[in-house]
This record gives C-alpha cells, sequence and structure tokens, in this order.
C-alpha cells in the first residue's frame, strides 16, 4: 500500500516482512478458505438485517448502510459501499516490530501488500495488541486494512438521527465522525478517513533497499 508522505522506516526489518509475506502469498489460498457452513450463516445473517422494515416515520433524512465493528473497546460504523470485504485470517497478518503504533502490520490480497492500520491512536487510545478481522476498505480498489476486534450486523440509520461528535474530540479527529449513534457507535467519515496521510505509509524505498 502506497500513500502519504508520513511513513517511518527506522528500525523495521523490512527484509523479514517481506519474506513472510512471500511465504503467505504461496499458501493464501489454503489459508483463506472459509467454512462454508459459518459463511451460509453470515450471509442470511446479512439478508435477515438488510429485509428488516425501517421505521419511516422518524426517518425523515437519507439512510445510511452500514457495517458495525468493534476495535479496542470502541463501536465504529462505515458505510458498507467503502467496505470491499472483510478478511478473517488474521494468521496472514505480519506484524512491524518498530512500526508507528498506527500500522499493525501488513498483510496479502489477492497477492498485492495492504497495510492494515488501528483507529484507537487516531482518537487518543493505546493500540491493542490483539489480532482479529481485517475490513478492506476503499473507493472501488483496496486501499487500507482497519483492524477490528469483532465485526457485529450491518445496521441501516438515518442519517439525520446522528448526533454531533462530543467538543471532546479535537478538530483533526472531528474530521473523521460523520456523528454517533445515540447507542454511542462512532460512524466514520470515510472519505476523510481514506484521505488521512497519516494512516499510508510508502513501502516501496524499504523494499528495494
Amino acid at each position: 500500500m502506497t500513500g502519504g508522505d508520513d511513513s517511518k522506516g527506522g528500525g523495521l526489518d523490512w527484509a523479514a516482512a517481506y519474506k513472510r509475506l512471500e511465504r503467505l502469498a504461496s499458501t493464501t489460498e489454503a489459508a483463506t478458505s472459509v467454512d462454508p457452513v459459518r459463511e451460509a450463516a453470515l450471509l442470511d445473517e446479512r439478508a435477515r438485517a438488510l429485509a428488516r422494515p425501517l421505521e419511516h416515520q422518524r426517518q425523515a433524512g437519507p439512510l445510511l448502510e452500514l457495517v458495525h465493528f468493534r476495535s479496542g473497546e470502541q463501536d465504529y460504523a462505515l458505510e458498507t459501499r467503502f467496505v470491499l470485504e472483510v478478511m478473517r485470517a488474521p494468521e496472514q497478518l505480519v506484524p512491524l516490530p518498530g512500526a508507528p503504533e498506527l500500522l499493525h502490520g501488513l498483510t496479502l490480497l489477492h497477492g498485492e501488500v495492504l497495510a492494515v492500520v488501528e483507529l484507537a491512536p487516531l482518537f487518543g487510545r493505546s493500540a491493542p495488541a490483539t489480532h482479529g478481522p481485517v475490513l478492506v476498505v476503499g473507493q472501488g480498489r483496496p486501499e487500507l486494512g482497519l483492524r477490528a476486534d469483532v465485526v457485529e450486523e450491518v445496521l441501516v440509520l438515518a442519517r439525520d438521527t446522528l448526533l454531533a461528535p462530543p467538543p471532546a474530540l479535537g478538530a483533526q479527529e472531528r474530521t473523521l465522525v460523520s456523528g454517533i449513534s445515540r447507542d454511542g457507535i462512532i460512524v466514520l467519515e470515510a472519505e476523510a478517513l481514506l484521505g488521512d496521510g497519516r494512516l499510508f505509509f510508502d513501502f516501496s524505498e524499504e523494499r528495494s533497499a
């Protein structure tokens, strides 16, 4: 994954990381196989969520279809149109000792290297050390991986029911938040997230070094 100018290469063993990624590439098909029973259950759950009738009487504004997920003891949601897929094979993640706190590691997606990042440091909290599913996020193509503790249900909310971001958030953090649901879920502003240079790292120079 390549992007802004905020990469920090010092202290990272890039050669070892890419060797691990190459080994993962040879076993990707087996590692990413999904239990067909679990996959069917997840699809059924999504279908039921989308089929539920909406409460139109108090939903005058545009509706948002959201993927609800939990990361670092906080609930988040992201519009489904920005979530290209969910990777549920954390064993494919390659951690990078000495990397910035935002960079959880690297993984392979269809043979391409994808950076997996943490949301917690963006909101002033420490990044958890645990692995979990990865939401592949982008506008038409994979751009970023978001580590999650668990991916929950698909939600449908009216935009005008969202509460404003709390004043406690700084100006930079507020640009990443569309609003807060009445259940305390932070609805992320996907375009702002994908435009945040702190979440993108240029690996080309480190790989050729």
